[in-house]
């Protein structure tokens, strides 16, 4: 009997813990970040219309460390989010994954301008696959890649909420640790090799603007060419982040990564390279929030 009442039930969980716009002020230091969590979950059992169970967690974090002090500024940014996904029977499968360090140092020389360096560390946490219906392909792990940008130039800063660095003197490292890749030559490094060193010039333009009352608009843009091979092919990275608070526990956000590197590879569902792609992901979460 219970089986029965069973034959046409499903279960959809969907919870959101989600912490921001926190502001913390000790001298000349400001803390201000975002977290969230989100899980999702669906269950069927002997349902007629059709679907799979599954399961989803995607967790976010970007904290800022800022320090202002005379004609000196010092901004320091942690980055990193995960989530995963199970649909039926198939192995779980990431949805995001990713971890970036920025550390930018500026002093002021007149007005809204500064001299500055920068260093932008940026990797993701685990292997990721391409799986296909007859094999599941390796094609990034741990500092495969990795990157390690260090950029000397002229910085434009209004406020908090806007800057421009315009670098003419950027050192780009792509690193490629994990052997396979290493010898398939993935992201652009020769064959067996674990770096590919590149110079050349960079710019990176932040904003961060309250749209209108509880929107929030984060974005980043990052452009890079490398001087001695095919400086016309820039490589682009550009980040968004819209958050939104509905009332005093609703939230909802929405973040968009867009990538192109002339040096990576797309590799197609049959597990086959087809050469450089735009790369675009998009992410929405809606629940419940806790501001502190």
């Amino acid at each position: 009997m219970k089986h029965l009442i069973t034959l046409a039930t499903s279960l959809l969980i969907s919870l959101t813990i989600m912490a921001q716009d926190t502001v913390t002020v000790e001298g000349p230091w400001t803390y201000n970040g975002l977290t969230s969590l989100h899980f999702s979950q669906v269950s069927l059992t002997n349902w007629v219309q059709g679907g799979e169970s599954s399961y989803a967690i995607n967790g976010l974090a970007a904290l800022n460390f800022n320090y202002t002090e005379d004609r000196n500024s010092w901004a320091n940014t942690i980055d990193i989010g995960y989530g995963i996904q199970k649909i039926g029977e198939k192995d779980p499968a990431k949805t995001d994954d990713h971890m970036e360090l920025l550390s930018k140092y500026g002093r002021q020389l007149s007005g809204n301008w500064f001299f500055s360096g920068m260093l932008n560390f940026k990797t993701q946490f685990t292997k990721g696959y391409n799986q296909t219906d007859a094999d599941k392909i390796l094609i990034s792990d741990l500092l495969s890649p990795g990157y390690l940008l260090f950029s000397l130039g002229m910085e434009y800063k209004k406020d908090d909420s806007f800057y421009v660095l315009l670098s003419p003197a950027t050192s780009k490292i792509t690193m490629v640790v994990n052997d396979s890749l290493s010898d398939a030559g993935s992201f652009g490094v020769d064959p067996g090799k674990t770096t590919r060193p590149e110079f050349g010039g960079s710019i990176k333009i932040g904003l961060n603007k309250d749209l209108m009352e509880n929107v929030n608009l984060t974005s980043t843009l990052d452009l890079f060419s490398n001087y001695f091979e095919n400086p016309q092919n820039i490589d682009i990275s550009w980040k968004a982040l819209i958050n939104m608070k509905i009332n005093e526990y609703l939230s909802a956000n929405i973040s968009t990564h867009l990538v192109y590197d002339d040096d990576i590879e797309c590799i197609d569902s049959e597990g086959i390279k087809c050469g450089p792609k735009v790369q675009f992901k998009e992410m929405l979460g809606i629940g419940f929030s806790y501001k502190f």
